[in-house]
């Protein structure tokens, strides 16, 4: 019943910018905190930034601190991650989910920053 749909990634410059988008679906999306993932092959599973039920307090990573920006739409039931000043090192599968249990997973979408 839970669905969770990334989508807005892509090949990015390093430096540039992209958002990415979760459409969820399947539960009260205003009741939950969201986060966001990401999967890279030497790295593994790395969590990236965490978001409160109404928006209002975030949490995020070190490495992406001042670069990136979680937010959220609870009436589009849409979760956002802005990333700025992105470096070769933020290329992964980025994925959202729900808390506190991640069980049900999004395709996810892929980010790759080269030139």
């Amino acid at each position: 019943q839970v669905q969770l749909v990334e989508s807005g990634g892509g090949l990015v410059q390093p430096g540039g910018s992209v958002r990415l988008s979760c459409a969820a679906s399947g539960f009260t999306f205003s009741n939950y905190w969201m986060t966001w993932v990401r999967q890279t092959p030497g790295k593994g599973l790395e969590w990236i930034s965490t978001i409160n039920f109404g928006g209002d307090t975030t949490y995020s990573r070190a490495s992406v601190k001042g670069r990136f920006t979680i937010s959220r739409d609870n009436v589009k039931n849409i979760l956002y991650l802005q990333m700025n000043s992105l470096e070769s090192e933020d290329t992964a599968v980025y994925y959202c989910n729900k808390n506190p249990a991640y069980n049900t997973w999004g395709q996810g979408t892929q980010v790759t920053v080269s030139s």
